[in-house]
């Protein structure tokens, strides 16, 4: 137990959410317990984790979001383990809400270089129709920005993924921004990132793009489900600024939306409510988004990609690292307890 990592979430303390001001000591190592000096109150180790608690053993817990992580069904889980499948529906939403909760924490806190965002949208069978989940990544790094689900694909939810996008982008830095054909994204994102020009003069100034973002799309045409034609064209700026900026960022010698396609397979294998001829359908939007978090936070914390690695004069050859680590969010690779363990400050959720 170390209580230099941990701060006191009593709303009515002094020291709510603080790190390493000497106010918190442990209690009690058998009950894995820590009381706050400033308002002399006791809690768990585990408050604001899943395994907060929790009835049973945690490395099952582990296992069994592990195992949802990639792909297994809950059904098998709980043939194979025992477990009442409320039960794991209940652990999923927990670890789903505790990943959003991580996630957040990192995406406020933490300002990616952006440089180049692919996004695109999926769509994900659920009792009773269809559910569209619509995502971002930071290609450079191979960042998974984060996602959002709604019954229908319009400009209300392509705005709330654009409005991610611009929160995690740093102004006065470059970006470009490549999507598919969908209209509604130059919408968004000319209303998410226009700013008032002013000019001295009297009026309503007019709006208009920082300097140094472009927009190009990727239009395909389809005839029945055979590819009949791609079109590639620049939106917000000149086609040599565009191909500038793939050159720099190493992402493509043309526009493209490769990167987030691919990471969309990534999320259909690992999800097993996304598998297009499965039986694991999703009742809610609210499974469908947690589970969203919590595969892609495994994505971004746990698992190595093989195009970030680097290369090492000493020791091993390379030196694997995950998308966060690729963008300053963790200085090695975390295992699932370990991401299940940490506690964001100030959004505690348990």
């Amino acid at each position: 137990m170390d209580p230099t990592s941990v701060f006191c979430d009593n709303p009515d303390c002094p020291a709510r959410g603080q790190l390493g001001q000497g106010n918190i000591k442990v209690h009690s190592h058998k009950e894995q317990r820590y009381v706050c000096r400033c308002c002399n109150k006791t809690f768990a180790a585990s408050k604001g984790t899943p395994f907060y608690r929790l009835h049973k053993d945690r490395s099952l817990l582990v296992i069994v979001v592990t195992l949802l992580t990639h792909g297994c069904p809950p059904q098998a889980i709980v043939a194979a383990f025992g477990l009442d499948e409320r039960t794991v529906a209940d652990w999923q939403h927990k670890a789903g809400a505790h990943c959003q909760a991580v996630h957040q924490h990192h995406l406020d806190t933490n300002k990616v270089e952006l440089q180049h965002v692919q996004a695109d949208e999926l769509y994900a069978k659920r009792q009773g129709g269809r559910c569209w989940m619509a995502m971002a990544m930071a290609v450079p790094c191979r960042l998974w920005l984060g996602g959002v689900v709604s019954p229908v694909r319009n400009l209300q939810l392509i705005q709330r993924l654009v409005n991610m996008v611009r929160l995690a982008w740093r102004p006065g830095k470059a970006l470009l921004i490549c999507v598919d054909g969908l209209s509604s994204y130059v919408t968004a994102f000319w209303h998410a990132f226009r700013e008032k020009v002013l000019t001295g003069r009297r009026g309503r100034p007019r709006f208009g793009l920082p300097e140094g973002l472009w927009l190009a799309q990727v239009i395909k045409s389809y005839s029945g489900r055979c590819l009949k034609e791609v079109c590639r064209r620049v939106v917000w700026g000149s086609a040599e600024e565009v191909e500038g900026q793939l050159k720099k960022t190493n992402t493509g010698k043309q526009i493209n939306t490769a990167y987030i396609e691919r990471l969309n397979a990534t999320f259909r294998a690992a999800l097993a409510t996304l598998v297009r001829r499965g039986r694991a359908l999703a009742r809610q939007e609210g499974t469908l988004e947690k589970g969203m978090y919590l595969v892609g936070c495994v994505y971004n914390f746990c698992k190595e990609h093989r195009s970030l690695r680097l290369k090492q004069e000493q020791g091993k050859k390379w030196q694997e690292r995950t998308p966060a680590m690729a963008a300053g969010w963790a200085d090695h690779v975390w295992s699932v307890q370990e991401l299940l363990s940490f506690r964001p400050p100030l959004l505690l959720h348990g």
